[in-house]
C-alpha cells in the first residue's frame, strides 16, 4: 500500500485560462476600435449633411433677400435726368449714398444700383428704389434757386406731391448734380418747401443753384417708403443698412450668418446709335465688376454710363455653421479651392467676366478649408431700364 502523497490534489477549478482572457481582451478591443471608427464616420458624415443644409438654407436667405431688392431696384429712378446724377443728400438718421468714381472725381450717383468692388473680398451692393405709388411725377421749376427753403414750381402740385414726399432736384443738362429733399408743408399754391429740421432727409438747403425752367422735379413717394439699401458681407454675417428699416440707416445690421462672400456685375447694353433703343428692349452685351465707358463718351462713371446698365449678375458664397473635423496631421480638406464665381457666358452674347474670391473670414482663427461652401447666383434683369420716358 503506497504512503499518501503529502500534498493533498486539487481539481482544476473551471473557467477561461490566462491565455484564453487575452484572446477575448484583444478580440474586444478589436471590436470597439470598429465600433469607434463607425461612430466616427457617421458623425462626419452627419456633419457634412449638416454643413451643406445649413449653407443652403443661408445661401437661400440672402440669395432671395437680395435679390427682391435688385427687381424693385431702380423704380423712380430711370428717368435719364437722374439716372447716374451726382446727388445732394442728407439724412438725419445717418445713411449716406455709396460713394462711386467719374473719371479721377469720386460722386454719389442716383442709379439702380452701385457696386463698391471688394477685389477678391466681398464686393458692396447698393439698390435705390422710390416709393411712389403711381410712379415718379415730375414738375418744372419756374424761378432761380440761389439757396432758401423753397422752390416755385410751374403748376398746382396738390395731388401729385404732398407732406413727406422725397423730392428730387435735377437740372435739365445731363451731369450737372441733383438734390434731394423731403417736403415739409403740405402744398397750398404752386411751391414746394422743405424745411431745415422738420423731415428727415432734409439738409436745410438743396445744396446747389438751380436755373428756372430748365430744372425738374422727380416724386420718390413717401420718405417713409423710401428704399435706399446697400447690402455688405463682414466677418461672415450679410449685413444691410436701409432707409426703410429701424436702426439700420447708419450701421450695417446683421441678416443672416455663415456667408463668407457677395459678388456682383454689371450687366451693360453696348449697342451703338439707334440700336440702342430701350423701349424696344435691352440686351446684355458686357459684364463688368467695375464701372466702365459703357456710352463711349470718353468718361468712365457718366450719366449715360448708368443709364447703359440694364442687368446685374449677384453672388453669394456660404459656409456651413460648424467646421469638419480635420486630419490627424491638423489639416483640413473638406474645401480645397475657392470656386471661381460666373464663369459661364450669360447670355451667350457677353463674354463671362470670371471672378476669384478669397474664403478665409476676418478674425475666424479656423482654417477656410474645414468649411463647405455652397454658391448661389442669378441674373436679375432692372425691369425700369426699359421704361424710361
Amino acid at each position: 500500500m503506497s504512503a499518501p502523497s503529502p500534498f493533498p490534489s486539487i481539481a482544476r477549478a473551471g473557467g477561461f485560462s490566462l491565455v484564453e482572457l487575452m484572446v477575448s481582451v484583444v478580440i474586444g478591443l478589436l471590436a470597439v476600435l470598429f465600433a469607434t471608427r463607425i461612430m466616427t464616420d457617421s458623425e462626419r458624415n452627419k456633419d457634412a449633411a449638416l454643413g451643406g443644409s445649413d449653407s443652403m438654407q443661408n445661401g437661400m436667405l440672402a440669395m432671395f433677400q437680395i435679390s427682391s431688392d435688385a427687381e424693385q431696384a431702380g423704380f423712380g429712378l430711370n428717368d435719364p435726368l437722374i439716372t447716374g446724377c451726382n446727388t445732394m443728400f442728407a439724412d438725419s438718421q445717418g445713411y449716406e449714398l455709396a460713394p462711386a468714381k467719374r473719371g479721377a472725381a469720386t460722386i454719389r450717383p442716383l442709379a439702380a444700383a452701385v457696386i463698391e468692388p471688394g477685389g477678391t473680398g466681398p464686393d458692396r451692393l447698393t439698390l435705390y428704389a422710390g416709393g411712389a405709388p403711381g410712379g415718379t411725377s415730375t414738375m418744372r421749376v419756374i424761378k432761380n434757386y440761389i439757396g432758401g427753403t423753397s422752390v416755385e414750381v410751374d403748376r398746382d402740385p396738390w395731388g401729385y406731391f404732398t407732406l413727406g414726399d422725397v423730392i428730387v432736384v435735377a437740372p435739365e443738362n445731363i451731369g450737372a448734380d441733383c438734390a434731394l429733399a423731403q417736403i415739409s408743408k403740405v402744398p397750398d399754391k404752386p411751391e414746394l418747401s422743405f424745411g431745415t429740421t422738420s423731415q428727415r432727409f432734409n439738409r436745410g438747403a438743396l445744396g446747389a443753384n438751380y436755373t428756372g425752367n430748365t430744372t425738374r422735379l422727380f416724386n420718390l413717394g413717401s420718405g417713409a417708403r423710401l428704399a435706399f439699401h446697400t447690402w455688405s458681407v463682414e466677418d461672415g454675417y450679410l449685413r444691410l443698412r436701409a432707409t426703410d428699416m429701424a436702426n439700420a440707416a447708419k450701421t450695417a445690421q446683421a441678416v443672416t450668418g455663415n456667408i463668407v462672400s457677395l459678388k456682383a456685375q454689371y450687366g451693360f447694353d453696348r449697342r451703338l446709335g439707334a440700336a440702342f433703343a430701350l423701349e424696344k428692349g435691352t440686351a446684355i452685351s458686357a459684364w463688368s465688376s467695375t464701372m466702365i465707358d459703357a456710352d463711349g463718351d470718353g468718361v468712365t462713371g457718366s450719366p449715360g454710363d448708368y443709364g447703359r446698365i440694364v442687368a446685374l449678375r449677384i453672388a453669394v458664397v456660404a459656409r456651413s455653421k460648424n467646421p469638419e473635423r480635420p486630419a490627424a496631421d491638423g489639416t483640413c480638406s473638406a474645401t480645397t479651392t475657392a470656386p471661381t464665381l460666373f464663369a459661364r457666358a450669360q447670355p451667350s452674347e457677353a463674354t463671362a467676366q470670371e471672378v476669384e474670391i478669397d474664403l478665409a473670414v476676418t478674425n475666424d482663427p479656423i482654417d477656410w478649408k474645414c468649411y463647405r461652401y455652397r454658391v448661389f447666383d442669378t441674373i436679375v434683369p432692372l425691369r425700369n431700364a426699359g421704361w424710361r420716358p
